[in-house]
């Protein structure tokens, strides 16, 4: 697998691989699209601990992918979230046929409803976290200007903690192999946190004892 990776990120099509993973992982969440990210990151560490030689054409520029990542996963949101506003029950009938989705559906609606806008960045690290939270933000017919700060945000804290594993990951141990496979390590760590917060149940209500 990370042979394979590892050719890709030497094509300069591994910007447009990139986009398009990050765009559709929110409708295809199974998509290794914080691999991909971390790999090129990795390739990008690796090449410059190499040596003097430049390579511009064959190695991922770091901040050229975080900004191609930032706003793929940002357009990926508000894509999940025009179809929500629009797809009425079709749309529910879609999320009603995956078990999977309805669960973490009502799970992520009832964290969100509790924590606002904080919880989609929270949850962008969640296994199909942003699935929910964008199709949910568009389904209850939350507007643009409450969702699509957060939804930035929520890119560029993802973007930036992907590529920052897979940059300094690889500078830290010095094997790109080696960083590659521990920065998916810490990334799949993070979703795993990442979904125990979005669905911890709430904390009751303290009862005011005055009066008693």
């Amino acid at each position: 697998m990370f042979e394979t990776l590892g050719s890709l990120t030497a094509s300069p099509w591994i910007y447009a691989v990139v986009a398009l993973s990050i765009v559709l992982d929110v409708f295809l969440p199974v998509l290794p699209s914080g691999v991909l990210v971390i790999t090129a990151a990795a390739a990008a560490a690796a090449a410059g601990a190499a040596g003097p030689v430049p390579v511009p054409a064959q190695v991922p520029d770091i901040l050229a992918l975080l900004v191609i990542a930032t706003t793929a996963s940002v357009l990926g949101d508000m894509a999940a979230y025009r179809l929500a506003r629009r797809g009425g029950a079709r749309l529910d009938r879609a999320i009603a046929r995956s078990r999977r989705l309805t669960r973490a559906h009502e799970r992520l609606g009832t964290a969100l409803a509790r924590g606002g806008g904080a919880l989609v960045v929270i949850a962008r690290f969640a296994p199909a976290g942003r699935s929910v939270v964008s199709l949910g933000a568009g389904k209850t017919q939350r507007k643009v200007a409450e969702f699509l700060p957060w939804s930035v945000l929520a890119g560029m804290a993802w973007a930036g903690y992907s590529v920052a594993l897979g940059y300094f990951g690889t500078q830290w141990l010095g094997t790109q192999w080696l960083g590659t496979a521990l920065s998916i390590v810490a990334l799949f760590a993070a979703g795993a946190l990442a979904a125990f917060i979005v669905r911890r149940p709430p904390s009751p209500p303290k009862s005011s004892l005055a009066g008693a």
